[in-house]
């Protein structure tokens, strides 16, 4: 194992250092493992709370989404751990005031139990609290129960939306129902190429063949729905939005939002092949996509791969996406993306037409219209 660590015991510490003498508008505790907005007001003036974590191995998040408009604090687990309940309730005490605290938990045992004991005893405290659940993953949909699915990269589109309704000053009921109803609304299936290694451990935490992927496979490496042969980029994109769009039941001309996700390992090259036939599979669906982020937003250590996260809008939630938020890692606004039809209105290069009737020596793709993205702003 060649990892760029010290003491594989302080990885998790050395990394929230680090992240924290990066940025000035991040804290981290003295006792425990949580980022904390530095800029936050005195506690009788504060807004609701979103806080969100977890265990560490997936960055940037948690604490690469700590800032305004977004979480007020993330905690940390180790790799692949969640955080304690000690850790918990030290982020709830530290982050928010009398308006309360809203908890964003992906649906894995350890932090529903954690999360959940930690918002007791605060409420014990006189802190009102609200858990929000995540559980995202589309993969094991034909053999698990909705409340059992894995949480996964969507989750960072319901930091979001809960952080730009607590900076909005909705109250901490309001803030939790806006983000019951996006991770209802949230559909993500990933697929991965290989392995991570956690440091603690030393060697990879499951093998693939030469020619082998592993489809719908979680953040923390468990089993998928189908261990198959690599295919090209194009129809793997295929299998991940058609078990997504299936999912949710999305029907020609709906509107949705779509998140491209590097799992770790994988090149900004690959994140566009596979955002470019994403866009273009749910536009020829009908659909139509709003906004569109890419980047490696939740990962699992170095593992090379990707997740898809679908995101159902209505003219609210997007305003919540669109709201002003600022951290390490959110990406900012998303694009806004074009009608079914494809992107010829916004198009910065030659006439769309020419895509239609090239010459025989044109340079200009002919596979459809989904190339006109690269003139795009």
């Amino acid at each position: 194992m060649k990892k760029l660590v010290n003491d594989p015991r302080r990885v998790v510490r050395e990394m929230l250092e680090g992240v924290c003498d990066l940025d000035p508008g991040l804290a981290l505790l003295a006792d425990h493992d949580v980022v904390v907005r530095a800029d936050l007001p005195p506690p009788e003036v504060r807004a609701v709370a979103v806080i969100s974590g977890g265990g560490s191995g997936h960055e940037p998040a948690h604490a690469g989404y700590v800032g305004p408009g977004l979480l007020a604090a993330a905690v940390a687990g180790g790799v692949f751990t969640s955080p304690s309940v000690d850790a918990v309730l030290a982020g709830i005490r530290a982050a928010s005031g009398p308006a309360g605290a809203v908890l964003v938990v992906k649906n894995y045992t350890g932090d529903r139990l954690n999360f959940g004991l930690a918002a007791e005893l605060a409420r014990g405290e006189g802190i009102p609290v609200e858990i929000v659940v995540v559980a995202d993953d589309v993969a094991l949909r034909d053999t698990v129960p909705r409340e059992r699915r894995r949480g996964i990269a969507g989750t960072v589109l319901v930091h979001k939306i809960a952080g730009a309704a607590a900076a909005a000053g909705r109250g901490v009921a309001d803030v939790a129902r806006l983000a019951r109803g996006a991770a209802a609304d949230l559909g993500s299936m990933g697929v991965a190429l290989g392995a991570c290694t956690v440091p603690a451990v030393g060697h990879p935490g499951f093998t693939l063949g030469e020619n082998e992927i592993e489809l719908g496979l979680g953040i923390h490496g468990e089993q998928g729905v189908a261990r198959s042969a690599m295919a090209p980029a194009d129809i793997l994109v295929d299998r991940l939005v058609d078990a997504i769009r299936a999912d949710l039941g999305l029907a020609a001309g709906a509107t949705v939002a779509l998140l491209v996700n590097g799992l770790g390992g994988t090149p900004a090259m690959e994140l566009a092949i596979v955002a470019r036939r994403a866009l273009a599979s749910l536009r020829g669906h009908g659909l139509r996509v709003e906004r569109a982020w890419q980047g490696s937003l939740l990962t699992a250590l170095e593992m090379p791969g990707c997740s898809l996260s679908v995101l159902k809008l209505d003219p609210e939630r997007l305003a919540l996406l669109d709201a002003p938020g600022t951290s390490p890692a959110w990406p900012g606004p998303g694009r806004t993306c074009c009608s079914p039809g494809g992107c010829g209105a916004r198009w910065r290069g030659p006439s769309p037409q020419l895509l239609n009737a090239p010459s025989r020596s044109s340079p200009i793709s002919t596979q459809g219209r989904a190339t006109a993205i690269w003139g795009s702003a």
